[in-house]
């Protein structure tokens, strides 16, 4: 009997460690102060997240009643929409580029951190084999403070751009970003340029970029929605991808360092038996400065639905976890809401007859039946029905035969209350072929009502009578000198006699 409690208490006491074990933190890799990516702790709790089962619950701590309804910077697509901290806030569908959210998304603000996301933007783009090497110089370290977020990677050492990549997104270090910065553009201020340049083309209306790492600088600024742009482009890069949702990696060895494993900044993802947390949120960067506040650029999925967050300016810490900083909450709180309150529907399948279209120039048939090209797909309120949609065609008043099934003529669009939630393209269901006669009648008919041939006739009927003046007035003149030098001769002396003879 002794032997089976002294057995008992040791599995116990065994599983106890076990718990305790994979409860403690681990030491993480980098520093974490004034110009770092998070103002909050990062210990572990044992509570858990009562919405990690379902997007739509209502945490009692997340939502105390706190809407947006009544504040004037914010425009939103449904009631009861979250009063946030953030100074500037977006949420958008990226399916439809339906703003769902938006606070001063306009409005200029510094980025911090969020910065790194056109590095990485541009390192993927330029640099096609990802195990190249780049050694660290004293250079990359000039403009980064020693309190900053970092990776603890020294003057000399030698890491792979795919590391640096893991380093820059995952604990925001800032002398990975002047590293890849000067791999890329061969210098920072060239590779700032880039960035620039970058910005312009994606449709960035309010960036302008000073460094590649989002340290402050005043004339380092961008907008909450321009942001998006640039995290949408990313998110078209699988590593991009990859990166953005681990949680920790082991950066291999250096030349100047053992393994180390770095760990992400960003509290959504960090440990799932954190309150805060936030299973649906798959990334993107996390940043903070003094004069930014904290800040944050998100993605969440929740079944067929997508959802890009970016919040500007937050609380130091949120109202309802002190140690946390309020960007995180914010995003939070914005995910619920959108993901209750509007839901995925499909507007239109692939094949659906859609519209039809007058058809010229074919005895075949003088109607197009017109159908959606693809699936549409859209985040509609959860109260919006998609037969109550208004459906909005832009077609061509006929088309021109000949026409082959699967081209596209025009395209319709979905609305309701003023809101565009979609457009598909239409095309046709089958191939109309081309009547030759009434091809040439109609070239011909054409060419009679065609400005050239109207300027041709005008030109002709002007010649005409030009031509009719001209004989009138020169011809009467031709006729009277006739006239006149008969009568001369009639009248000479000679003519009669020479006649008379």
């Amino acid at each position: 009997m002794k032997s089976n409690n002294f057995k008992n208490r040791l599995t116990a006491l065994a599983l106890c460690f076990t718990l305790l074990l994979g409860a403690a933190p681990i030491t993480r890799a980098y520093a974490v102060n004034d110009e770092s990516d998070t103002s909050s702790s990062q210990s572990d709790s044992d509570s858990s997240d009562t919405s990690s089962t379902d997007s739509g619950s209502k945490d009692s701590k997340d939502t105390k009643d706190m809407t947006a309804d009544n504040d004037k910077d914010v425009i939103a697509a449904a009631s009861e929409a979250p009063a946030v901290t953030a100074t500037a806030a977006l949420l958008i569908s990226p399916d439809s580029d339906m703003v769902l959210y938006e606070k001063n998304a306009d409005k200029k603000r510094y980025p911090a951190s969020t910065t790194k996301i056109m590095t990485a933007l541009l390192t993927l783009e330029n640099v096609e084999d990802l195990n190249e090497t780049v050694t660290a110089e004293q250079g990359d370290f000039t403009k980064v403070t020693a309190d900053s977020s970092n990776a603890d990677i020294k003057v000399g050492e030698t890491v792979r751009v795919i590391d640096l990549l893991y380093a820059l997104m995952l604990p925001s270090a800032n002398e990975a970003a002047y590293m890849l910065a000067r791999h890329v553009g061969g210098t920072s201020e060239h590779f700032v340029d880039m960035m620039n340049t970058r910005a312009e083309e994606l449709g960035c209306t309010g960036t302008h970029f000073c460094n590649p790492c989002g340290l402050h600088e005043e004339d380092h600024y961008t907008t909450a929605r321009d942001l998006y742009l640039i995290a949408r482009e990313t998110m078209k890069n699988d590593t991009f991808t990859n990166i953005i949702d681990t949680v920790q990696y082991r950066m291999p060895k250096t030349n100047m360092h053992e393994e180390r494993i770095i760990f992400t900044t960003n509290q959504l993802i960090f440990s799932s038996f954190n309150p805060w947390s936030y299973p649906y949120n798959k990334g993107i960067k996390t940043g903070h400065t003094s004069q930014a506040g904290n800040c944050f650029v998100g993605y969440a999925e929740y079944g067929d639905a997508k959802l890009y967050s970016v919040v500007l300016g937050s609380a130091t810490s949120s109202k309802e976890y002190p140690t946390v900083a309020a960007s995180f909450t914010d995003t939070k709180s914005l995910y619920q809401w959108g993901f209750t309150h509007f839901k995925t529907k499909t507007v239109a399948k692939k094949g659906d007859t859609l519209a039809h279209v007058k058809v010229d120039l074919s005895t075949q048939t003088d109607q197009l039946v017109l159908t959606a090209k693809t699936d549409l797909m859209a985040l509609l309120p959860a109260d919006v029905e998609t037969d109550s949609l208004e459906a909005t065609p832009n077609l061509p008043e006929a088309v021109d035969a000949p026409i082959k099934a699967g081209d596209v003529i025009g395209s319709m669009t979905y609305s309701c209350n003023g809101t565009s939630y979609g457009t598909v393209e239409l095309v046709a269901l089958s191939d109309v072929e081309m009547s030759r006669v009434l091809y040439y009648s109609d070239k011909l008919s054409h060419f009679f009502q065609s400005t050239v041939f109207k300027i041709v006739l005008i030109a002709a009927a002007i010649f005409i009578v030009l031509y009719i003046l001209f004989n009138i007035t020169f011809g009467g003149i031709r006729r009277r000198r006739r006239r006149k030098a008969m009568r001369k001769r009639y009248d000479n002396d000679d003519y009669p006699r020479r006649h008379r003879r």
